[in-house]
This record gives C-alpha cells, structure tokens and sequence, in this order.
C-alpha cells in the first residue's frame, strides 16, 4: 500500500504548503497507518552558508545536551548557542548553524551520532522543512504545526510498513546529502535492491538504514551529481529499478514521479495554471485541485515540473 502526494505552486511563491500537504495526506491515511512525513520547500528563509539540524535525544539530561552543543560549536557556533525543543511531547531539538561548505553537513551529522546511542540526528536542511514521525497525519500534523508551514511545493507520504522497522527513522521521506536537500516518497518495493546499493556503497555512499527507499533517493542523487538532469536520472531508474515501485521526488527546483514498466503502483496527476499535483488517489488530488481532468501516470512513465 503506502500514499504518495507531491504539489508545486506554479508562480514559485509561499502558499500554504503545509495545510495542502496535510490534507492531501490525510485523503490517503487508509493507505498507510505506520507513520506520515513531510518534506515542504521553500519557507526556511536561510541565509547560503545556515542550515538546520534536527536532533532526537532519548531524554533532557543536561549534560547530554551541553555534550551535544560542545559537539557542534567545535565546527560551527550554534546561533543563540543552544538546541531548541521543536514539540512539546517528544525529545526533538532543533539548531541552526553555519557551514562554510555544504558537504561539511554529513561529517558533522555523523560525528553528533556518535557522542552516544541516545542521541540520533533526524536530518540537516536548508531550503525545506522535513517533518516525519510515527502515528496518524493529523496527529503528526498537529504535534509539529505542520499546518501552518507555507512553502513553494511538498512531497508526502503515508507508510504501511512491508519491510524494515516501524519507527521515525524508517519513516519517509528519505534524504540524501550527496546533493543538497533533495528527498524521495516511494511506494512498493525495490527488488533487486542490493545490486544497485552495493556500487553506490563503492562509491562512497553511507546508508543509515537497509530500507529500499533509501537506496532509491541515493541512486537519484548519484544521477543528478553526475551531470544528469532529473528527468534523466528518474528514465535511467525506470530501466535500473526491479519490482513494483511509483515514487516521487523533491529538489528544491521542483518535483518528479517515476513508475514501474509493469505499472503496478498507482499515480495519477491533474494540473492547473496555478497548480500541479501527484498522489496515488484521486482522492488526494481532489482537495487541492480541480480533478474534472485527471490523468494516470502510464507504466514506465516520469513526469517532471521544475518552477
């Protein structure tokens, strides 16, 4: 099962990225009870070189959040030199921060890993929101203000667990930071999944989890940093990719949604002057857009809109 939504606003402005997002959502809340995310674009507002860290502590000990500042205000200061609570029923802090290079973010990420096994960083971002958490969407919604998030387009996903542990961290989306903030909702399987994880391994890639969505943005971001477009790399997944599998996927230039040769995954998209949206329902497209012309994504079809 699992639902997949993505949505961009044509002119490139804020909307209500975060309202759209969840109610899209919530129209495929039948598809998957395990857990919800979102990925929203465009209202951050940082500065080139800030970036964001969310960070889950498994308590408040004090000592364990002074261990956590020391470890990154020896690569970069933490403005207002503290972690600050995001919700107000989880050990979720957030801290922002600057970096001279964008590929200082994983090393740094890696390195507040390890200061202990009750401290895990959720992600690093910069031009969008990632917000992912076991449970329903509206409770989700609701316990990180998601409905109030504007932003210029979203991806989002509801999860029925087939594989993999039911948790926040094998909730979607997944990242990547090979290229900056880009992140996949996938929905199916991915068969062949250690063949095409292994030479990305070779390559480089570090993998936090066995999960085949992981594999899948990796693969994406591999393509991209290559010099292929978006629209390159999701034709070369199509031919790449076994089993069943429609996914889309955010840049912070836009979205994509690719589907299996065999179509064996749903898709389907309408499109607006002022909007373009992809869920797995109609019923999802029906409560941010006009669904009187509403087209299904064809086996093996990828669709791009870039603003």
């Amino acid at each position: 099962m699992c639902g997949i939504a993505g949505i961009v606003y044509k002119d490139g402005n804020l909307h209500n990225v975060g309202d759209d997002m969840t109610n899209m959502l919530n129209a495929l809340q039948h598809r998957g009870p395990d857990s919800a995310g979102f990925a929203l674009y465009g209202g951050l507002g940082l500065e080139e070189d800030e970036y964001i860290l969310n960070i889950q502590l498994e308590n408040t000990d004090k000592n364990l959040l002074r261990k956590v500042q020391d470890q990154i205000n020896m690569i970069s200061p933490i403005e207002s030199d503290r972690l600050m609570s995001t919700t107000e029923n989880a050990n979720l802090y957030q801290c922002k921060l600057k970096l001279e290079d964008f590929h200082m973010l994983k090393p740094l990420i890696q390195q507040v890993d390890n200061i202990d096994d009750s401290v895990v960083v959720i992600n690093g971002e910069h031009s969008f929101s990632m917000i992912k958490d076991v449970g329903s969407v509206l409770d989700i919604a609701d316990n990180y203000n998601t409905r109030s998030i504007k932003g210029t387009h979203a991806i989002g996903h509801t999860r029925f667990s087939t594989e993999s542990g039911v948790d926040l961290y094998h909730a979607h989306p997944f990242q990547t930071y090979i290229i900056r903030d880009i992140s996949l909702v996938h929905n199916g399987q991915i068969t062949n999944y250690w063949k095409v994880r292994d030479p990305l391994e070779r390559k480089g890639h570090v993998f936090e989890t066995n999960n085949d969505t992981e594999c899948l943005v990796h693969y994406i971001a591999d393509k991209i940093d290559s010099g292929y477009s978006l629209e390159e790399a999701l034709e070369h997944s199509v031919e790449d990719m076994d089993g069943p599998f429609s996914y889309i996927v955010s840049t912070p230039n836009g979205i994509g949604i690719a589907k299996d040769k065999l179509g064996l995954r749903p898709g389907v998209m309408a499109e607006t002057d002022e909007i373009f949206a992809i869920a797995s329902e109609e019923v999802s497209l029906g409560k941010v857009i006009d669904t009187s012309e509403v087209e299904q994504i064809y086996p093996g079809e990828v669709r791009v809109f870039e603003i």
